[in-house]
Order: structure tokens, then sequence, then C-alpha cells
């Protein structure tokens, strides 16, 4: 492949051919066929554009952002298909051009890209907006400007009058008690609180800090507890482990599946959602993932808030002697509304198998209390990996065990192994995959890739990639897993960067009820929506049924458009673990 770097003042002492002079304007029209990260690159990382491959011949260029000359040449690729469309295209890379500045990728057959940058410290902001979501979506607290900006709000939904939903009543709290459970983050793009996915996205964000906590000593996130002595990624999280303690049943261990209302509120800000909420049903998918929270948390906190960590726990410890005595109490909300009311409408997490919260419950049990009992519970991860999602946390666990496999006591040598060699291999398998990948990128080389929240499939790929990186320095697992960012960022084949406020062309209409209620205003910035899924089981207008190209950028795009805590949580891992990691 040519490439050639051009010195501005060989260029004016005339070094292009007289065929290049004659072409000397490339101030050709700005085009969203050119597809590439809408924020920019590391000097040192590989760099790659896709662009479609009928509109894509020859030579591409780089120039500077407010200039026409040209800084940079290469031969396009030939072209790349895909293996689930007839859809191909051509790829740019630009890896060697390490100068740092703002440029944009020219094709003459097809035009200019987005402006985009290329310096240290490149996805920094990002890194902070996918923790300061979190912060947005805070329960029970007002959003005050100096923080939230045009953002801020009334606080809505204290929940300090929550009531037992029959499904849950017993002797010690009969139906329509009254319990409070204020903090926590809203769920997704409705007002509701579940255990459940806010099991994934607390693992997600507590082993974030346990893998680069010193990273954290240094970041301002501009949320009120800022100016305290604590990280303020442990601080945001504290503000849902707090409703997270709430959630159990003080007298018997168990945990409450959901806190939510009967159905799901309109499009209205928070505090003008007012409808009763209810503790609903105990479950023993909830009580694990509650004790595998807690039981990370208490060794996290241990240096901050010791009487916490103590608090914490405890919890877990009962919370597993709960499910101990109830190992097959599962969520069937179908169930409970054939004998209940009010019935229950709003998000299920039903999970007809706890067998992998299980051994996440146990893995970061042991981790915390070195108890060998626990790991009578782990079992070895039985065929290949599984990438983790709110109803499969095997792979947390073993995660948290390789973590701090040099500090356990008596360790699951067979258990350490078998998971160690197959995250490697899965990595191995991604790493192979980005060389025929249409977009450069891990993220969509199979169509099953495409999913409900497709977008979070890609932020977890990158953190089993990042988790290969930190077992072995392999630079390779570390460009795979920025190549799944490229892909959020715009890399992909609808052309949009998936993150509220982050790229030129980005999600407006999030499926999101702060954003929606408040139309006149930008959206909610720094979430994280779902991506394409072929499954469009919203029933919106969709431009395409491609695997890919399944996505619209409308707010009745519940399956492809709302946001989520669980699909915000690897997005902030794998931002803020690739800062941390090219910082140093």
């Amino acid at each position: 492949m040519r490439k050639k770097l051009y010195l501005l003042f060989i260029l004016s002492a005339g070094f292009l051919s007289s065929c290049h002079r004659s072409n000397l304007n490339y101030n050709f029209p700005e085009t969203e066929a050119i597809r590439l990260n809408q924020i920019g690159y590391y000097p040192e990382s590989k760099k790659f554009a896709a662009i479609s491959a009928h509109e894509a011949t020859g030579t591409f260029y780089l120039t500077k952002a407010d200039e026409n000359t040209p800084v940079y040449e290469g031969d396009l690729s030939e072209a790349v298909s895909s293996d689930y469309s007839d859809k191909k295209t051509k790829l740019a890379d630009f890896s060697a051009f390490t100068q740092k500045g703002e440029y944009r990728l020219v094709i003459p057959s097809a035009g200019k890209s987005y402006p985009f940058k290329i310096e240290d410290g490149i996805f920094e902001e990002l890194a902070k907006g996918s923790i300061k979501a979190f912060y947005y979506n805070r329960a029970s607290s007002p959003l005050l400007e100096q923080h939230a900006g045009i953002w801020a709000r009334e606080a809505g939904h204290p929940d300090d009058q929550v009531k037992i939903h029959a499904s849950a009543a017993s002797e010690q709290r009969p139906e329509g008690s009254v319990v409070s459970a204020p903090y926590g983050w809203y769920d997704a793009g409705d007002y509701n609180k579940y255990i459940v996915n806010s099991g994934i996205t607390m693992g997600t964000l507590l082993s974030l800090y346990e893998d680069f906590n010193d990273y954290f000593h240094h970041q301002n996130l501009n949320i009120p507890e800022s100016d305290n002595q604590n990280p303020d990624l442990l601080d945001e999280i504290l503000w849902n482990l707090k409703w997270m303690l709430k959630m159990q049943d003080p007298n018997d261990g168990g945990v409450y599946h959901k806190l939510t209302t009967a159905e799901f509120e309109g499009m209205v800000m928070p505090h003008e959602a007012t409808n009763q909420r209810y503790m609903v049903a105990k479950s023993t998918a909830a009580t694990l993932n509650f004790a595998a929270v807690m039981a990370q948390a208490s060794r996290i906190y241990k240096q901050y808030h010791p009487s916490l960590a103590t608090e914490c726990l405890n919890a877990a410890e009962k919370a597993w002697d709960w499910a101990k005595l109830n190992p097959a109490q599962l969520y069937r909300q179908d169930e409970i509304n054939k004998i209940h009311i009010p019935q229950i409408q709003t998000g299920t997490y039903g999970d007809n198998n706890v067998e992998d919260e299980w051994i996440w419950a146990a893995a970061e049990l042991y981790i915390s209390t070195q108890n060998i009992s626990y790991q009578e519970n782990i079992s070895g991860p039985v065929d290949s990996f599984t990438l983790p999602n709110w109803s499969n946390v095997g792979w947390l666990g073993y995660y948290s065990l390789l973590r701090h496999r040099n500090k356990l006591n008596n360790p699951p040598k067979d258990v350490l192994d078998k998971a160690k060699n197959q995250l490697l291999n899965q990595a191995d398998v991604y790493v192979e995959s980005v060389k025929n990948s249409r977009f450069h990128s891990v993220m969509g080389k199979n169509a099953s890739d495409f999913n409900w929240g497709s977008n979070s499939n890609a932020a977890n790929q990158g953190i089993l990639l990042i988790q290969a990186y930190l077992l072995s320095d392999k630079q390779e697992y570390l460009e795979a897993a920025l190549s799944n960012l490229d892909y959020i960022l715009g890399r992909n084949a609808t052309g949009y960067s998936f993150i509220t406020g982050y790229g030129s062309k980005t999600p407006l209409y999030p499926h999101h009820r702060p954003s929606e209620a408040e139309p006149d205003k930008a959206p909610v910035p720094g979430f994280l929506v779902g991506g394409p899924n072929p499954g469009q089981q919203d029933n919106c207008d969709y431009p395409s049924n491609i695997p890919d190209e399944s996505y619209i950028d409308e707010t009745c795009s519940y399956a492809s458009n709302e946001i989520a805590i669980n699909w915000n949580a690897p997005l902030a891992y794998l931002t803020n673990a690739l800062e941390a990691i090219y910082s140093k």
C-alpha cells in the first residue's frame, strides 16, 4: 500500500507532480459515506476508516480540518464483504500517521469526512461522560445547574413511601406495608429500579475501579461529591449501593426483585411521574446478584468507609444464606399477575437459570472472605466463553477470580487455568475476526452480534479483550478492544456515533424519558443507545432489516434507541480502561 507523508515546505516547493498540482483543491463536500471514529485516535494507535465500496476508488488523503492541503495519502484496500449481506466496504488505513492535530479524511470519489482529532487523551472527556451519565439518571435527588448544566431538574421519586406488593408480603412486612428505599439510578429509559440489572452494572463498574484504581484518584466528574476525598467513580457507585442495601428484607435476608410502578410512566420529567411504587417479589436471582455486588463492594469501600464495608459484607452473607434456603425462587411476572393486584407490567428481568449467579456470588464472597467453603459453588467454565449480560453473569465471577488470583487462599487452580485459557482463546478469536471485518472491528463480524442492546455486546467484547491484555500484555488485544470503540463512535454500518452528545452524528431522540420530556434541549449526554437490533420488537419504521443497519434514531424505538445502565457500564469500563492504559 502506498503511503506518503507530505511536509508543507516540500508541497510549497512543488514536490507534487504536475498531475497532482492540477487537482490540489481538496475542498470536497462533507459526506456520511466515510465511516470513522468521530472523536479521533491516539497518535500511536491503529487508525482506519471504512467507505462503501461503490463510492470509494483509488487514493485517500488526510488534510488538516481547516485546510485543503493533503498531509498524508494512501491506497484504499480491496473491497471487504459482509458475511450476512451484499454490502461491501473499502478500508483506509492511516495508522502510520501520528502527527497530532485535527484532520479530515478525503476521498475524491466520495467527499470528505467529519473532522476528527489525533491526540493524547483523546477519549478523556468521553470516559468521564460515560460515568457522568449515571449522575444524570439519579433518583431521589435534584440535579443542580452547577453539576448538570442545562439538564438541571427537580428531584423525582423520593421512594420513602414504597408499598410492599402482595407478591412480596411476609409476616413481618404484610401487603401494603410502607418502606423506604431512596437513592439509586433509574434503570433505563423508564423510572423504575431493578436489582438484577443493577447487579451486572455495579459489578462492571466496581471491576473497573479494581483494575484501574490509580486512574480514578485524579478524575473529576463534577458531581456533588467531587470535593470530598473519595474517587468520584466510587461516590457515584455509592448512590446506587445505598439503594440496593434498602432492597434487602432485614428480617430474612432475601432481596426484592424490583422497585417499580405497576405500569410504565409517561414521557414526563421525574418529578411529574408520581404513581405509587411497590417492592415486588423476592427472587433468587436478585438475591445472588445483591450478594455478589455487596461482597465486591465490601473490599473496595473498606479503605474509604470501613463501617459501610462491614455492612455490605454482612448483607452479602445474609443474602447468601437466604438463597441457600430458597435456591429456585424464580421471578415469574405472568404467574404473579394471575393471583396478585395490582398487576405489574414493567421490566421483567426474569431468569430461568441461576447457576451463573451462584458462581458470581460465590466467587466474590470467596475473594472477600477467603472462606474456601464458597468454592463448592464455583464450577469451572463448562464450554466456551460466554459474553456477560444481565441474565448470564458467571464470567463476572471468573474475571474477579483471575483479577485476584495471586491473593487467594487455596485458589481453585483448575478453575483458574480453565478460565484463563478460555478467556485468551476467545480473545484470539476476536483478534482474528478483525482481519476480515467490513469495518475493521471485532463487533459486527457475525450477525449474531446484533440483538437487543447490541452496542453493549461491542463494549463487553472490549472488556474481554482488556482482561486478556491485562493477563498477557499483548498489544494486539488492546488494539482489538480499541477497534470496538471505533465501531461505537461511528465506524459502523449506520454512520452514527451511538453515544448521545459525543461525535458529529449522534442520537437526538433516544428512548429516555428526561430527554423526551424536554425536546427543546439536546438529549442528556453520555448515554450509549441500544444499537442495531433486527428483532425490531417496537414495530417502529426501521430503514433496513439488515442486522448491522437495523437501527432508527426515534424515541419510539425502545428496541434500538433506548438507554440502560447495564449498557453504559461496559462503555464506561472500555473508555476509562483505554484512557488509563494509554495515559501511562
